[in-house]
């Protein structure tokens, strides 16, 4: 059962995307399906949500999201420049409006220098403008990580119209 937090910040996502005409679609590695869990929780969300990839291994994100090899080897599947190109994967391979991608590392193990637990990128993408990406450190165990990337993941989107396109 979801809790009321995260059904607040669904039902808000889709009354959102109702209100412009936009389906979305989710390309997810350390959430692994969470956020798309998360808004396909709320009835009708088939009005506004497309499709959603949880692509958790480096072959799974080139062979199903077209994220080229090349970005993986230089930037490491946790980084910004990868949930770019799932983003645009997803873009590319749905019939959505807005996308959004998320890869982490949410532990309790795989950290590194430069990229601990609780490092996890976030990217938003839509067809007709550039993609915004930024990258969180959050704290806690597994579950708590990856709980707060399926909340800034959700309201990131809903702030898309804001002046600055801000990101929480």
């Amino acid at each position: 059962m979801m809790d009321a937090q995260l059904d607040a910040l669904a039902r808000r996502t889709g009354h959102w995307l109702l209100e412009r005409g936009w389906r979305l679609a989710t390309a997810e590695s350390c959430t692994g399906g969470w956020i798309a869990e998360t808004v396909t929780a709320i009835a009708g969300s088939s009005d506004w949500f497309d499709s959603g990839w949880v692509t958790y291994s480096n072959a799974a994100k080139m062979r199903q999201l077209d994220v080229p090899a090349s970005a993986l080897d230089t930037f490491g599947a946790v980084s910004e420049p990868v949930v770019s190109a799932m983003v645009q994967g997803a873009l590319t391979h749905s019939d959505a409006q807005v996308a959004i991608a998320v890869s982490g590392v949410a532990g309790p193990s795989g950290g590194r220098p430069g990229k601990p637990v609780g490092t996890v990128c976030i990217a938003w993408g839509w067809p007709d403008r550039p993609v915004r990406s930024t990258t969180f450190h959050f704290d806690g165990d597994r579950e708590q990580v990856r709980r707060q990337a399926v909340i800034h993941a959700l309201e990131g989107l809903l702030l898309a119209d804001t002046p600055a396109n801000s990101v929480p």
